[in-house]
């Protein structure tokens, strides 16, 4: 059974930090884009970052220069660390793996991936 499991959520003051992290299992994830979305209540889900299997990395214009995504295909794990953290960076954080991906393309829409985690609440208080 492959599943990704998402860690690493709870409540922070903005401009606090949070390092989220999920791991995978069931298959090698290492040859995926791996991304986080999130999705605030009323909103649609919305891309965060991607690392690709190379190690390329892409961002929201929202998180750019704030949050850096990292991955460790020995491990199947791939964070995120989340600095200077605002009330609006709130939302339930997603993990998802997108299979048979080419490095050099930004997958940013949640319907370009093939597998996901459940979700980890992030709280930012003002």
């Amino acid at each position: 059974q492959v599943e990704l499991v998402e860690s690493g959520g709870g409540l922070v003051q903005a401009g606090g930090s949070l390092r989220l992290s999920c791991a995978g299992s069931g298959r090698s994830f290492s040859r995926d884009t791996m991304g986080w979305f999130r999705q605030a209540p009323g909103k649609e889900r919305e891309f965060v970052a991607a690392v690709s299997w190379s190690g390329g990395r892409t961002y929201s214009d929202s998180v750019k220069g704030r949050f850096t995504i990292t991955r460790d295909n020995a491990k199947n794990t791939v964070d995120l660390l989340m600095n200077s953290l605002k009330p609006e960076d709130a939302a339930v954080y997603y993990c998802a793996a997108k299979s048979g991906s080419i490095p050099i393309l930004p997958y940013t829409r949640a319907g370009q991936y093939d597998y996901w985690g459940q979700g980890t609440q992030v709280t930012v208080s003002s």
